[in-house]
């Protein structure tokens, strides 16, 4: 069976007489790469560095820890953005315009009701979030007013999303990496001067880096709405928001495709929020170590994560026209470059991880602690970039209850109990034990993988959902 895979897989990434070349798929992928450093890292990386300024752990470790709540209502924003461009990407293939300005719309207002409930169960919510979490007492006193503003940008973040699902649905790669390049300016901007107060503003510290996302995801709604309701060549579409009373009618088409990718994007943004919630009992310096080492990987993962979205949007509208040859050669060209992308970057990481966590840790607290476990970890990465891949490639094909079952079989049938039986070892090597905590994450990922190739190597996922 091995060597069958990989005279397959060596097959697809050699012969051009089926799937995308590789000059198309990174025409796709150079916005989408973009568009991932400005959602998922450059912004997160430059407020890390301007609250590193503030000179205390605590305040860093609180930014890190909340950032991975915050995590994971980008990847459920991010989940109804995919489930709009499946369902766009499909109806578009088949030409089917005003159906896919049909799905936008009722798009619009699936994710005003969930940002809406999200926003609020975050801000009412806050200390008991916390005290779940498990996070040092000196933390809970920062991270309660934090938290609370930055829940009033959700809801502009899942509008925001919506539209971006339904661009990307198009084929259009380019006007989200715009909309992504503007609010990163807009909040660094605003991140810099309410952090230490410059231009006039008052210094707010780490609050302010919350107010200046709050602005960021306003901006970014404005200009994703202006966008696919004033463009001319969106007309054809026939995108009304609130007069358009006719129909078809997609919300339970786009609750299908998207509930599924809700509860798997949310059960991986999760699984960094329980490995935090592992890591806690080590003590703030651990939890500051998670944070930098996760940031560090996030941005090698990059690549990936640009990739995965590329893959989605080629095998919807493939699947739309039933080209599974080309669907199952472009999933191994992508898995190829992706895995060339970042290996490069975890490769100069390893090198320089103790360099790079310095710049965050003004006081030496935990920087040693980063050069030793990265390095161990990045081996294990790969793993999770072969899942990722391979779970865009379903989600395309419309296949998210499988990816959702996948994932959560496996953080619940092993990575929870797993993970939680090492963080309670007597193991004395702080070292030692974060690496194993932290390792059996990117295993669970290595399980997935062999899931979801076998989901392939069978006919089930060809089954239409339309």
């Amino acid at each position: 069976m091995i060597r069958a895979l990989f005279t397959s897989y060596v097959t697809g990434i050699t012969d051009q007489s089926t799937g995308q070349s590789y000059n198309r798929i990174m025409r796709y992928f150079i916005p989408e790469f973009i568009t991932a450093l400005l959602l998922y890292s450059m912004p997160f990386w430059i407020d890390a560095y301007f609250v590193s300024l503030l000179e205390s752990t605590t305040t860093y470790a609180t930014l890190g820890a909340t950032n991975n709540l915050l995590h994971l209502l980008i990847k459920i924003a991010e989940a109804f953005s995919v489930g709009t461009l499946v369902l766009s990407g499909q109806l578009n293939g088949m030409q089917e315009y005003k159906k896919v300005g049909h799905a936008l719309r009722d798009a619009f207002w699936i994710t005003c009701l969930a940002g809406t409930t999200l926003a609020a169960f975050l801000f009412f919510g806050a200390y008991w979030i916390y005290w779940w979490y498990g996070v040092p007492a000196e933390m809970i006193p920062l991270g309660i007013p934090f938290l609370r503003i930055r829940a009033l940008g959700v809801l502009f973040s899942f509008i925001c999303m919506a539209c971006i699902g339904f661009l990307r649905g198009i084929k259009n790669v380019k006007t989200p990496m715009k909309i992504f390049i503007a609010g990163a300016a807009v909040f660094i901007a605003f991140d810099y001067a309410l952090i230490f107060g410059k231009f006039g503003l008052p210094a707010y510290g780490l609050f302010g880096s919350g107010i200046a996302s709050v602005i960021q995801y306003g901006c970014m709604m404005l200009l994703a709405l202006g966008t696919v309701l004033f463009r001319k060549k969106y007309y054809k579409y026939g995108i009304a928001l609130i007069s358009d009373i006719g129909g078809p009618y997609y919300f339970l088409s786009l609750i299908k495709l998207s509930w599924p990718v809700v509860l798997d994007k949310a059960t991986m943004a999760m699984a960094y929020i329980w490995l935090c919630k592992m890591i806690c009992p080590l003590g703030t310096c651990a939890v500051a170590t998670f944070c930098v080492v996760k940031d560090m990987e996030r941005f090698a993962f990059l690549p990936a994560m640009a990739f995965a979205n590329v893959i989605t949007l080629l095998v919807s509208n493939d699947f739309g026209i039933e080209n599974f040859t080309g669907i199952k050669t472009n999933i191994k060209r992508v898995v190829f470059l992706a895995g060339i992308f970042v290996c490069i970057l975890l490769t100069l990481f390893s090198f320089k991880a103790e360099a790079i966590a310095q710049v965050f840790d003004k006081k030496g607290d935990f920087s040693g602690l980063a050069a030793r476990v990265f390095p161990l970890l990045s081996v294990l990465v790969l793993f999770d970039l072969l899942q990722l891949v391979l779970a865009g490639a379903l989600r395309g094909a419309g296949n998210v209850k499988t990816v959702m079952m996948t994932r959560l079989i496996v953080c619940l049938g092993y990575f929870v109990p797993v993970s939680y039986f090492v963080s309670q070892l007597p193991i004395a090597d702080t070292t030692l034990k974060f690496t194993l905590i932290y390792g059996s994450f990117y295993v669970g990922s290595a399980l997935m993988s062999l899931m979801y190739i076998r989901r392939f190597r069978g006919n089930k996922w060809k089954r239409p959902t339309l």
